[in-house]
């Protein structure tokens, strides 16, 4: 537990609230150039929109239809720094689109866009594209619908398969480099001084314990949190100025679901960008740990941020949908082992298609609205975090007029995040492990793999498996709570490793979660049944379809009365 005391008697240079990739991309850069930061985010780090994610790092080629060449250079540079910078968890895909008669774009004008996507990406590592021929598209792809297809075009981009495991990265750059973050702590109450936000009131959300969180005269706030900015810009304020910050509306959000399902015949080895025939709108098939990761949506949503559900007409289009691509899969419910929603914190626009509303971001300066020393991100995608965070920082020294300082340049362009660091020893270690243990712990942890093998020479039982037939083992529980912040079941089932997502929502696991936390990590039974309560509302409120929610049960409590 965090030792609030200290908290209290420090004052901070940087406050920021919010902790998904971009509020710890935010921290991240600004501890990097000296300050004195604080991060603040209500639940685990990545937990909103972040987990929430297609899981890409890409250059966002739709949107060269709307003219936002400066979006597609801005995400394609900044896939190459991630590519260097955390070659383990960021890698290369190859994306095919089908291209067919009736599509809503020919083949040369997909071409065209190839060309500019190539130009715009003129520094990339990446291969540039290929335009596939009639017949070339059917020799390499024989089990997509061949009906009306005139060819395809290939081009790279890039999947992150642990987005949560990139967040909690860079969570862990900024504390080594100084930075304080804070999870599972709720910004209760603004304080304002005149014109500035002074002071936040916090609460540790498992103790109930409060605390105050200072700045000083020159103080910044960034509000970096999604789809709660509105909620935070809410929050009470106390002083001379009764309302809040700002009256208007600044997030529209919009829901995108996704859907994980088994591999299933005529499955792509490489993703497939298709257009959907019902409604025209682009989505992905993905490889995705053995599996197929398939979406998303696009849905206006005005509906409790705390529980977002991909519902069951959304499931059925992106079945359907694929199906129609790829006649073979036959997919049905049965086959969906694991669906998940989140918010895409999109500028507020009333009756603007939802497509066509702009994916960059905004970075909001309230003093319009009479507060000089807060900013808020509006919009913000995965790949372009480090920008925004370089961008809010950037802001931060202007408004403290530090801009000229030794320290006033990011240093995140070249800094790469622990996992891509040396590995330390790791070739000698590799031998205490099952090989395949081993190349999983590779993909998932990098460089760091070598502290996570250490339990495992220490307690060789730890190298057993969570569940029997999947790759994550026994010691990730371990050290997901020693050293990865974890705090939950769901911080270790869901974001830690993706042992929810592989099978049965997570709850085979949870017995031997309970058993090693009780064992390694100190955790009474008391413990472990809330936890396993909190798992299954979780579970329910944002996983689990409403066509399965019979099957799954509230659990039996052992220790709790």
């Amino acid at each position: 537990m965090p030792d609030y005391s200290t908290v209290e008697a420090t004052t901070y240079d940087l406050i920021v609230i919010g902790g998904g990739i971009n509020g710890v991309a935010v921290a991240r850069d600004a501890a990097l150039r000296g300050l004195k930061t604080i991060l603040i985010e209500k639940s685990d780090f990545g937990a909103g929109t972040t987990s929430w994610s297609s899981r890409l790092v890409h250059g966002g080629l739709r949107y060269l239809e709307y003219f936002e060449f400066n979006l597609v250079r801005e995400s394609l540079r900044e896939r190459e720094i991630l590519l260097r910078a955390a070659p383990h968890l960021v890698k290369p895909i190859q994306m095919t689109i089908p291209i067919y008669a009736q599509g809503s774009r020919s083949y040369w004008e997909i071409q065209a866009g190839m060309v500019l996507y190539d130009l715009l990406s003129y520094d990339k590592s990446l291969p540039n594209h290929r335009m596939l021929g009639e017949k070339k598209m059917r020799q390499l792809f024989r089990d997509v619908e061949p009906e009306g297809c005139r060819g395809a075009a290939q081009y790279y981009d890039a999947q992150v398969e642990y987005a949560e495991r990139l967040c909690l990265e860079i969570v862990l750059s900024a504390q080594d480099a100084g930075a304080t973050m804070l999870s599972y702590v709720t910004v209760t109450q603004l304080q304002r001084s005149g014109n500035r936000i002074a002071s936040l009131v916090c609460r540790d959300s498992d103790t109930g314990a409060a605390f105050t969180v200072r700045g000083h005269d020159q103080t910044v706030v960034i509000n970096t949190s999604g789809p709660w900015v509105d909620s935070v810009c809410r929050s009470g304020i106390q002083g001379n100025a009764p309302a809040p910050v700002g009256k208007t509306r600044k997030i529209g959000g919009t829901r995108g679901s996704h859907i994980i399902v088994e591999k299933f015949p005529g499955a792509p080895d490489e993703a497939l960008y298709v257009e959907a025939l019902t409604d025209g709108r682009p989505f992905f098939i993905l490889p995705w740990l053995g599996m197929c990761l398939i979406g998303t949506t696009d849905i206006r949503f005005d509906g409790d941020l705390d529980k977002v559900h991909a519902n069951n007409d959304e499931i059925d289009y992106l079945l359907n949908e694929t199906n129609r691509v790829i006649p073979t899969a036959q997919l049905t419910r049965d086959l969906v082992r694991f669906t998940y929603a989140g918010i895409r914190p999109l500028p507020y626009s009333e009756g603007k298609k939802t497509s066509s509303i702009t994916r960059s971001h905004v970075l909001y300066d309230h003093t319009p609205e009479a507060v000089e020393n807060m900013v808020s991100l509006i919009g913000g995608k995965l790949t372009t975090h480090r920008q925004v965070g370089e961008e809010m920082v950037d802001a931060a020294l202007k408004k403290q007029r530090k801009q000229r300082q030794p320290h006033s340049h990011s240093a995140t362009r070249q800094a790469p995040l622990p996992g891509a660091m040396a590995m330390h020893g790791a070739r000698d270690m590799i031998t205490t492990a099952n090989r395949d243990v081993v190349a999983h712990l590779l993909s998932v942890y990098g460089a760091r793999t070598p502290e996570v093998l250490a339990l495992v020479e220490e307690f060789p039982e730890l190298a057993e498996p969570i569940v029997a037939g999947q790759p994550e083992i026994k010691a990730q529980i371990v050290y997901s709570i020693r050293a990865e912040l974890a705090r939950t079941y769901v911080d270790i089932c869901r974001r830690r490793t993706a042992v929810a997502m592989r099978g049965n929502y997570g709850f085979d696991a949870l017995p031997v979660v309970a058993e090693v936390l009780k064992r390694y990590c100190g955790w009474s039974g008391e413990q472990c049944d809330r936890n396993l309560l909190d798992y299954y509302t979780f579970m329910r409120d944002n996983c689990i379809p409403e066509y399965q929610l019979d099957q799954y049960q509230p659990p039996v409590m052992t220790a709790v009365v």
